[in-house]
């Protein structure tokens, strides 16, 4: 169009169906240094009230016409989605329009999300899965944009409607975006309307991805994230990887495919079906506009962390130093061309291809030309791929459990360990030895918690812990029941331990993990097949 905007039409008759997809070339990765998720919050809160429409009312008119409407972002780029009966195409283009193009960021709905946000943060910091993934991002990207894996709860505190109005007009412009359309429309009347829609969208100067090169690595290190009394260890081995565009992508993949990539890969082979360590073993490959980075893998139970890392190590070098076999290549392509196709039957799965395809700047016949060039790949490809970015001698190791119980298995596999609080700060190596008389004093004792629920309630509980021979043993008295704490670690920062609770005459299994300092405590309490639940409290008798 004349102001820059893009837009790709899909003529599909098949079903009475229309999707939409609006992607602009800005993503997370171009948040404010000051304000990271700035963008994740800017796309939550686009359905959230516009110049004609509140947020009730936009909630209505989805609900009506039977429509979804969502908005989100990545590190590369950000999208707002609409789909919707054939019927009903005008009018949720035209509400697709209205909240890309004119939301106005209600001061209530901006203070709710920054507090719903916040809530969010305390959540995610009891995942060993977001941990791992937080300081694999920080290790590997460095001051690359990458690094950021989630907001601060105080970049959420200096987020204000003025900014978030600000950062929409300086990204969300027309000659930045692409507009897909696929399913039962008729080309020249569709973009009459879109040219009703968007043609008086102003054009402006785009956001450029002139980022800092991540850092290189010289050596194998390991960085172990502090979780005292965690029954598994999360591992994360990272080498640097590759850009969505490299000419290495295909071959990449197929070899990730042998490697890792599903249930019938040699990572998974090995660690479930032989040897038992884990539910699963896997490689991904993460290639992103302008930086990437390959990883292999697992959650395993802590006593067989060390050997788990012998196998990983095993695998990685032997698809270096190995051609792989005829039929091991032979099934990856079958794999990767079987599932491609499946990926376009539906109009959602077509447009997710196309906005790829833009966004990354593909080739414009990439869907054409995927099955061929995956064809293409030879054996000694695979292992040219695998030498030039399987690194296992400057890998870094991320795991997330009991530092005290994994040191002395990680240590012949690292040339050094650096060991993490889960609130992601540097800490001394662990010791194994029991709680000294100053550590004991520090935990037992009466302490008032108060427990967030996702409903937002807060239930008071009390944790009561006592130093025995045996060590830290207490118990948890609440409205939603009462547990009894099984074990406890503390490393004199850090406490974590299992909880056998008692609700309604059900036990039901939980982890508590927290930080304590100056009689203050924070952690989350996690039960079975729940999310978790953050917690702040401080002992009785404190200040």
């Amino acid at each position: 169009m004349s102001n820059g905007l893009v837009v790709i039409v899909v003529e599909d008759s098949r079903l009475p169906l229309v999707s939409y997809r609006l992607a602009l070339r800005t993503g997370d990765a171009h948040d404010p240094e000051e304000l990271p998720g700035l963008m994740d919050m800017l796309t939550g809160l686009l359905t959230e009230g516009t110049e004609s429409r509140t947020s009730r009312e936009i909630a209505d008119e989805v609900a009506r016409l039977g429509a979804t409407l969502q908005a989100g972002a990545n590190s590369d780029y950000t999208t707002v989605a609409a789909s919707s009966l054939a019927t009903f195409s005008e009018n949720i283009l035209e509400l697709l329009a209205d909240v890309a193009l004119r939301p106005v960021f209600p001061a209530n709905e901006v203070e709710l999300t920054k507090q719903n946000t916040k809530e969010s943060l305390k959540q995610q910091r009891a995942q060993p899965s977001f941990l791992a993934g937080e300081m694999v991002a920080r290790v590997m990207f460095g001051q690359h944009p990458y690094h950021v894996t989630a907001p601060t709860p105080e970049s959420v505190d200096r987020t204000t409607r003025d900014r978030l109005i600000e950062f929409h007009r300086s990204t969300f412009v027309a000659n930045n975006a692409v507009l897909i359309i696929a399913g039962d429309v008729q080309q020249d009347s569709i973009l009459g309307q879109v040219e009703n829609l968007f043609g008086k969208w102003q054009s402006g100067p785009v956001p450029g991805d002139n980022f800092p090169p991540p850092p290189e690595r010289t050596s194998r290190l390991a960085y172990v994230v502090d979780r005292p009394g965690s029954a598994q260890a999360n591992i994360v081995i990272s080498n640097a990887g590759l850009t969505r565009t490299s000419p290495d992508y295909f071959p990449m993949l197929v070899m990730h495919t042998v490697l890792g990539a599903n249930a019938s890969s040699r990572l998974f082979m090995n660690l479930r079906e032989e040897k038992g360590y884990t539910y699963g073993a896997y490689s991904s490959l993460d290639a992103r506009r302008t930086a990437g980075t390959f990883r292999a893998t697992a959650e395993v139970r802590t006593p067989v962390t060390g050997d788990s890392l012998k196998e990983f190590f095993y695998e990685l070098n032997r698809i270096r130093n190995e051609p792989v076999s005829q039929k091991e290549i032979a099934d990856a392509k079958s794999y990767l061309t079987g599932v491609f196709p499946i990926r376009l039957e539906t109009q959602e799965g077509l447009i997710d291809q196309l906005v790829q395809i833009k966004m990354f700047g593909l080739p414009e016949d990439y869907l054409e030309i995927y099955r061929n060039e995956i064809q293409a790949v030879t054996i000694s490809q695979v292992q040219e791929v695998a030498k030039k970015y399987i690194k296992p001698d400057q890998a870094a190791i991320v795991i997330v459990g009991d530092a005290a119980q994994l040191v002395d298995q990680i240590e012949p596999y690292a040339d050094e360990i650096e060991f993490y609080t889960t609130a992601g700060k540097k800490k001394d190596k662990p010791a194994a030895a029991a709680l000294n008389p100053e550590q004991a004093a520090t935990l037992a004792g009466n302490w008032s918690l108060k427990i967030d629920t996702p409903l937002g309630q807060a239930i008071p509980a009390t944790l009561i812990l006592a130093n025995t021979v045996k060590g830290i043993s207490g118990k948890v008295e609440s409205e939603m029941g009462n547990g009894e704490l099984l074990s406890l670690a503390f490393d004199g920062e850090s406490f974590s331990g299992p909880i056998s609770f008692d609700i309604s005459g059900h036990t039901v299994e939980a982890q508590i993990e927290g930080e304590v300092a100056n009689q203050k405590m924070e952690g989350s309490i996690s039960l079975e097949n729940a999310p978790a639940l953050p917690f702040t409290g401080s002992k009785d008798g404190g200040n």
